[in-house]
């Protein structure tokens, strides 16, 4: 780029016919005065202008816009200035005022317009002037950062400068502006303290009139004044006249290094005015000026220098330089910098101008696109377009009052909102929410008792309790004539089909199916929703099956119920009592939508494991159905008619390469999948099909047999061998029956004693095995209760006080709890008692109350399958559980004698009976 400092080029105005400053008088005083003018011209560019001015200058015009110079200074009929004008630059002049600039110096044939606002410095210069001898010397700072025009030390300058002549002075009151064109270089000496001046007014309206001064000006008596209260005026220190000598350059020799370097700098001009076409025309004025710059590598090297915005001290490394040919090497380094600055400037303002171009050109071709799509109706507005997708959606739904009036206000608020601001999206974005929800929208609900059987029927085995219930449901909703909504919770242990079975109901009764997860969830605006003025708020899973399922009676699927977390975002559970409850959901308030929504005709299904997890007030509001496990028998149908064929689709086998018969099943349920479910048993199906495949594809083989023998040979040992640990069951051990998420299983309780040293101090009870403080307590109400049961039965038996007892209940690892191993814990207390084992093949379960009564228990069905299923054929239920065993179907009731005890004393007469 072209430096700051360069001046621009001298105006022809300038330099033509300057005439020196003097005085003349009208002849008419109270004309208005007669200022000469300049007519101004406009600069070719908005940047400065090179030019190349010959040595012979006239003396300055002077221009003053003292509003008190109301005559004019000289008469132009008096045939010229009383002052003798100087016709020629003097080839010496030590004394001068010094101009000090920052930063860039002012190189020799160029002109700098500066302005000068200390008054002192203005007297002197006006002085100069008045005096014809209109010099200076201008010399760069030192310091970059020092802003002052008058130094207090030449040590404060740089001190090479140039000689310059003042072209043109003009006076605009408090401060002057000099035009001023370098002619040498000069080196400054010393300062010269200049004496105070004794100046007189002539005429108050005309101060700068000089004759034989007697007193200081006023301003200059308080320009000093204000200096010395300041702190300014270091008197004579302050530098405003110095002597200088002519510093001239070394003789040279134009060699051929010389002319390189020459034709190397002029090269690299053109290439940076090629770079920037703004000086060209500049460049050319100057060189049309008939000066032939390769003929003068003086003036071509300060040409190199002045055109470069360097380093201060880089270009008076120029300027100080004797030596011309080191002085054009210094300028054409300082240009080669300038040139790869201006190629870089370049390429940034390129790509800079391309992405502008690209942006605009794009805004613009889509206005346009805008402009004539709504001409010809194609398009409307944006927000319009958008207001009437909102109403075209709202013109289909029967949308509640409450509801219509938000939604009315939004679109009212969205019209006055500027599209590209944030509260336009967030409105937009509610308003999606709120015309999107199916308001009045239902689906056709199947009310056809037959079909919904069949329904369920296709996709599940047994499950009654379930299918009984909803086909329940349906007949009130055919008798009502209306779509009902229900919570039902399907509680029982893993993969007994609680969630499929929920897909099976929503297929039967054509309803919409939503699924969502609680397990772990612990922020309750996943539920409620979030806030609006939170960034990617959103509505909760309600409304968010509202609007997936596009119905307002669909049949959501709440998994997991049971395992929901509590974090510091609140409690869920304590969230989906408003959802869940059947008097609150007709007006569901979300969060994120702020109005009432009708949840009264949603199905809500919930699944869980345990009911024991889940907060009462929430277990209220749902009707819970148990899905308890299957029996081997259930198992062996639910194989056959649902998991094998879904695995040969699976696998892509079929009956032409495997055959599972029914015998290997049977085994493969009683010794590898003893769980309440049928999702281990799938596993277990796939292995087999999976080896059978790699059999099929890689030996080729077909027909393959799966049966009892070979069924090791796919999915290893067998995992389960008998639940029996005794074939036949000794004194001291009696076999129960328990509950677990998994379903029920059996439970042994062994006992032994050890023979005190002294009679009748025995009697101490020790457990193992486990055990929860529930169960702690069972035994020691069963030892107590031992006890007293042996004194009735036999006086004459000492056992118990004449021996310490050990009780265990296997498997240590597994946590035990419960109080249903009462009548359990006295039987294998009495039979080691009495050294007499029970009755083989018996299983039991009940609580026992500390004066014999067999209390209830639960868990019925799933104890019954485990007894059958470790091959019982006799259980002991408590009374008050025939109304469960009742219940139970026949498949689960067969091959088993149950029977019901009021006390123990019917246990007993069961347990040790002598058939």
């Amino acid at each position: 780029m072209l430096p700051r400092l360069l001046a621009r080029s001298t105006p022809k105005h300038y330099l033509s016919s300057i005439r020196s400053l003097s005085a003349f008088r009208s002849p008419h005083p109270s004309c208005v005065s007669l200022t000469p003018t300049v007519r101004p011209r406009p600069f070719l560019t908005s940047l400065p202008q090179l030019k190349y001015v010959a040595p012979s200058i006239a003396s300055p015009k002077y221009f003053s816009s003292n509003p008190n110079d109301d005559e004019p200074l000289y008469d132009p009929e008096d045939g010229g200035p009383s002052v003798p004008s100087t016709v020629t630059v003097p080839d010496e002049w030590p004394v001068v005022p010094i101009i000090a600039v920052n930063r860039h110096p002012v190189f020799p044939k160029f002109i700098k317009i500066i302005e000068v606002n200390d008054l002192k410095l203005i007297e002197i210069v006006r002085r100069k002037v008045k005096l014809n001898q209109p010099y200076a010397g201008i010399f760069v700072k030192k310091n970059d950062d020092n802003t002052d025009e008058i130094v207090n030390n030449i040590d404060e300058l740089y001190p090479t400068g140039t000689f310059a002549q003042i072209v043109e002075l003009q006076d605009l009151g408090t401060r002057v502006r000099m035009v001023l064109m370098a002619h040498r270089r000069i080196k400054l000496k010393q300062h010269i303290k200049e004496e105070p001046l004794e100046v007189s007014v002539k005429d108050s309206e005309d101060p700068l009139a000089v004759s034989s001064v007697e007193n200081e000006p006023m301003e200059h008596k308080v320009d000093r004044a204000v200096r010395k209260a300041k702190g300014s005026d270091n008197g004579a220190n302050r530098v405003l006249l110095g002597e200088t000598e002519n510093v001239k350059h070394n003789d040279f020799e134009t060699t051929e290094e010389v002319k390189a370097i020459t034709q190397e700098l002029i090269k690299t001009i053109r290439d940076i005015i090629s770079l920037n076409p703004l000086y060209r025309d500049s460049l050319q004025q100057m060189l049309q000026a008939g000066q032939r710059v390769v003929d003068n590598p003086v003036y071509l090297s300060d040409l190199g220098a002045a055109l470069t915005g360097g380093e201060t001290a880089d270009l008076m490394a120029v300027i100080e330089e004797k030596d011309v040919p080191t002085r054009l090497m210094l300028s054409l380094k300082l240009l080669k910098k300038e040139y790869e600055l201006s190629k870089l400037q370049q390429k940034i303002g390129k790509e800079v101008e391309e992405k502008v171009k690209a942006t605009q050109r794009k805004y613009m071709l889509q206005e346009q696109l805008k402009i004539i799509k709504k001409e010809l109706g194609m398009e409307k507005d944006d927000t319009e377009t958008i207001i009437d997708k909102y109403m075209k959606r709202l013109e289909e739904l029967q949308v509640p009052d409450a509801a219509r009036t938000v939604i009315d206000e939004e679109i009212t608020k969205l019209r006055f909102l500027d599209a590209h601001s944030s509260e336009f999206s967030v409105t937009r974005n509610y308003l999606d929410w709120l015309t999107i929800i199916p308001w009045g929208v239902a689906s056709e609900e199947n009310l056809d008792l037959k079909v919904a059987r069949t329904v369920l029927d296709d996709d599940h085995y047994g499950l009654d309790d379930v299918k009984k219930r909803i086909l329940e449901f349906i007949a009130v909703s055919q008798l009502k004539g209306s779509v009902q909504g229900k919570i039902i919770c399907l509680a029982g242990p893993p993969g007994v089909g609680k969630t499929s079975i929920a897909k099976s109901i929503a297929r039967a009764l054509n309803r919409n199916f939503f699924r969502f997860s609680v397990g772990g969830l612990s922020d309750v605006a996943e539920l409620k929703g979030h806030r609006r003025t939170y960034i990617g708020a959103m509505p909760g899973k309600a409304v968010q099956a509202l609007k997936k399922t596009k119905s307002e009676n669909p049949l959501i699927l709440i998994d997991e119920i049971d395992k929901m977390g509590r974090g510091f975002q609140g409690d869920p559970s304590a969230a989906l009592l408003e959802m869940l409850d059947p008097e609150q959901n007709n007006g569901y308030l979300d969060h994120y939508l702020d109005v009432p929504v009708d949840l009264s005709k949603v199905l809500f299904l919930c699944t869980a494991n345990v009911l024991d997890t889940i907060p009462d007030p929430l277990r209220d509001r749902m009707e819970i159905i148990d899905i308890s496990g299957y029996v081997a028998e259930e198992k062996l149908a639910i194989a056959e008619k649902y998991l094998i064929p879904q695995v040969e689709e699976l696998t892509g086998l079929n009956k032409s390469h495997i055959n599972l018969s029914a015998e290997g099943l049977n085994t493969l349920i009683k010794s590898y999948c003893r769980e309440s479910g049928v999702r281990s048993l799938r596993k277990q199906i796939e292995k087999i099909y999976r080896k059978v495949a790699y059999k099929v594809v890689h030996d080729e083989e077909k027909g393959i047999e799966i049966t009892e023998k070979n069924l090791s040979d796919f999915v290893g040992k067998p995992i389960f061998t008998s639940e029996k640990m005794y074939p036949e069951t000794p004194a001291g051990v009696a076999l129960g029956l328990a509950w677990t998420s998994m379903g029920g299983t059996t439970l042994y309780i062994e006992t032994v004693g050890k023979k005190v040293k002294e009679a009748g101090t025995g009697g101490g009870l020790e457990f193992t095995g486990n055990l929860g403080d529930v169960m702690k307590e069972s035994i020691k109400i069963a030892g107590t209760f031992a006890r007293n049961f042996l004194e009735k039965k036999n006086e004459s038996n000492t056992y118990f006080a004449d021996h310490k007892f050990h009780l265990h209940v296997p498997e240590g690892a597994t946590p035990k709890d419960g109080p249903s191993a009462g009548v359990t814990i006295v039987t294998a207390l009495l039979s080691l008692a009495f050294d007499k084992p029970i009755k083989q093949d018996l299983a039991m379960t009940g609580e026992l109350g500390l004066r014999g009564k067999v209390l209830p228990v639960g868990g019925i069905k799933e104890k019954v399958i485990a007894a059958k299923r470790a091959g019982v054929t006799t259980v002991i239920l408590p009374a008050d559980n025939r109304k469960d065993f009742d219940d139970l179907s026949d498949l689960i009731k067969s091959d088993v004698e149950v029977h019901f005890a009021e006390n123990y004393d019917e246990v007993y007469k069961i347990a040790f009976s002598e058939e």
